[in-house]
């Protein structure tokens, strides 16, 4: 086994978001037990047996301990995926907004309208809007921190890359964009509306799950796996 030394993210308690040093214990022989929290005696991070559906469904009902688990306890690099993703369901709902469903079959029309690239610069419109959407959170949460750096609402300080990775994978709700668009074309408007409120409620909710956690290291030394 390599003696080398790298640097991995400290896991976190899912229900208090105290530090702990792993998630789980293994007995070998197949034996796993869940760590425990020092803290709360509960398990450290429940999530780690559950099949990933359900980790869904608990992040849609907007649960602080299923953003915990994804933003604190795996390492997954789907954040910039998901927001790509989102950029061009939205600029694609904006692009037929824009040009609505032709009654006019001539093959021209569909190939005028499939070249249009009204679509790229509304994507890159979506994704200025995001870009300045981050911006104005952080200058938000930065700010409270400047007028008020003792509130009890925000003890420590901001970690921006969490946050940044809380906002980026709180923004799923604008993947279901498209489908509102297409099965409820009658009512667009009103489901375009209710998805824009559903992806509100997840950005607070996922910023909450990261900023009511306690300060410490947010890395630890550990051998790699063989």
């Amino acid at each position: 086994m390599s003696r080398d030394r790298s640097m991995r993210r400290t896991p976190r308690c899912i229900e208090c978001g105290e530090c702990a040093t792993e998630l789980f214990k293994d007995y070998q022989r197949g034996v796993i037990k869940l760590a425990m929290c020092g803290k709360c005696s509960n398990p450290v991070d429940k999530y780690v047996e559950y099949d990933p559906a359900i980790i869904l469904i608990d992040v849609l009902l907007f649960k602080a301990q299923a953003f915990r688990h994804i933003i604190f306890n795996t390492e997954t690099n789907f954040y910039w995926k998901i927001s790509i993703f989102c950029i061009l369901c939205e600029g694609y709902v904006r692009w037929t907004q824009l040009h609505p469903t032709s009654t006019n079959d001539d093959p021209s029309t569909i190939i005028r309208y499939t070249r249009e690239w009204d679509f790229y610069w509304l994507c890159a419109l979506v994704a200025v809007e995001l870009n300045s959407y981050l911006v104005a959170a952080f200058g938000f949460l930065y700010s409270i921190m400047q007028m008020a750096p003792n509130w009890a609402i925000i003890p420590h300080p901001i970690d921006y890359r969490l946050l940044l990775r809380a906002l980026l994978l709180s923004n799923y709700g604008k993947l279901l964009l498209v489908p509102a668009v297409i099965w409820c074309h009658s009512h667009s408007l009103l489901c375009l509306a209710l998805l824009k409120l559903f992806t509100l409620a997840s950005n607070a909710q996922a910023v909450r799950g990261i900023m009511f956690v306690p300060s410490c290291d947010c890395f630890f030394l550990q051998d790699p796996i063989p």
